[in-house]
């Protein structure tokens, strides 16, 4: 059983809850989520796998999770880069974005997501269960398909790659 971290709109922890549970109920808790970036200013962009609880076969940001408890934002990006796509890269903490999403059969990401920024040429060595595909994309088309083809991408990461962008700067 994986525990989440539930926090109030200012990040304080208020508790913890088996991660299934928070997201059919819809609670507030504290995420990660990653965007690593090319030489070419590339964005690597992942396919979850088709057997993912939620948004199975949809294109996402290059990795995203929960910190456990007592594990910090940092720590949490770290390990999930490494655990879904097989890589290790600097990562620097560049904003916090709270969101409340419906992602079908039933479930809801509220989260408050720590975004984190990093740089590699690294080819993924992706975790199976986790992601199916990887690509690197310039962000301008990654945005483009997402106004052609919402389904294709997932709800958070349609909201957050346009904050990304913008913290580039």
């Amino acid at each position: 059983m994986i525990e989440v971290i539930l926090v109030d709109e200012n990040d304080m922890p208020i508790g913890r809850m088996e991660k299934l549970a928070v997201h059919q109920q819809g609670l507030l808790h504290r995420a990660i989520s990653v965007y690593v970036f090319n030489d070419h200013n590339e964005l690597l962009i992942q396919r979850r796998a088709a057997g993912k609880y939620h948004a199975g076969g949809q294109w996402s940001n290059t990795c995203c999770g929960h910190p456990l408890p007592g594990e910090d934002t940092q720590e949490a990006a770290m390990r999930r880069l490494y655990q879904e796509m097989g890589m290790a890269c600097a990562l620097h903490e560049s904003f916090e974005l709270s969101y409340c999403l419906d992602v079908g059969g039933g479930l809801t990401e509220h989260e408050l997501a720590h975004v984190f920024i990093g740089h590699s040429n690294v080819v993924p060595q992706l975790n199976a269960e986790e992601a199916d595909a990887f690509a690197y994309h310039p962000v301008d088309e990654i945005l483009e398909q997402m106004q052609l083809e919402p389904e294709r991408f997932t709800p958070w990461f349609r909201l957050c790659l346009p904050k990304v962008i913008a913290h580039l700067d």
